[in-house]
This record gives C-alpha cells, sequence and structure tokens, in this order.
C-alpha cells in the first residue's frame, strides 16, 4: 500500500537547510521516493496551522518510507539539518 511522507518545515538558517536538501535529494533517489509537494505557495483553507514550507513525498508502503528515514544518506541529511529550522514529519499510509 502506497505511503507518503508529509513535512512541515519551518526554516531558520537558509544556509544550513541547503546542506540538508542536498543530501535529502540523495536520500529521496536512492530510496525511489516521488516527490509530490516541495515547497510551492500555500493558502490555508482552514483552521490555525500556517505552515511555511510542506514536503510530501510518496513511497511503495511505509515499510520503504521508513527505510528511507533511517538510511544512512537521510541520517547525514538530519545531521547537516540540526539547527536550521524545524522539522515535523509523518508518515502515513495511503488508500
Amino acid at each position: 500500500m502506497t505511503a507518503y511522507i508529509i513535512a512541515d518545515v519551518t526554516v531558520t538558517d537558509a544556509e544550513k537547510m541547503a546542506n540538508y536538501r542536498e543530501w535529502s535529494t540523495k536520500a529521496i533517489q536512492e530510496h525511489g521516493a516521488q516527490v509530490l509537494v516541495r515547497g510551492g505557495a500555500i493558502e490555508v483553507l482552514e483552521g490555525p496551522w500556517q505552515p511555511t514550507r510542506l514536503v510530501v513525498m510518496a513511497f511503495e508502503s511505509v515499510e520503504k518510507a521508513k527505510a528511507y528515514y533511517n538510511s544512512q544518506t537521510y541520517t547525514h541529511a538530519r545531521t547537516l539539518r540540526e539547527g536550521a529550522g524545524v522539522m515535523r514529519m509523518v508518515v502515513v499510509e495511503g488508500v
């Protein structure tokens, strides 16, 4: 079953976040994720949520999404992201 990683990102250090994006892109490619949303204009339709940057990636399964998240490449990306902003990330099963 398809699974999605959804991330709500608040960038506080653009340079550090650029380094993170370079390595996270490598991890995305290594794990065959399909990037559906990466940045772009956001318009809140309802509720108090005010995201500034959203990322949505599709994976073949929850297991594949977790393999991406726990991979050596993405683990390195996460270390580069430290102090670059606030990341809120979930994995969710598709229908």
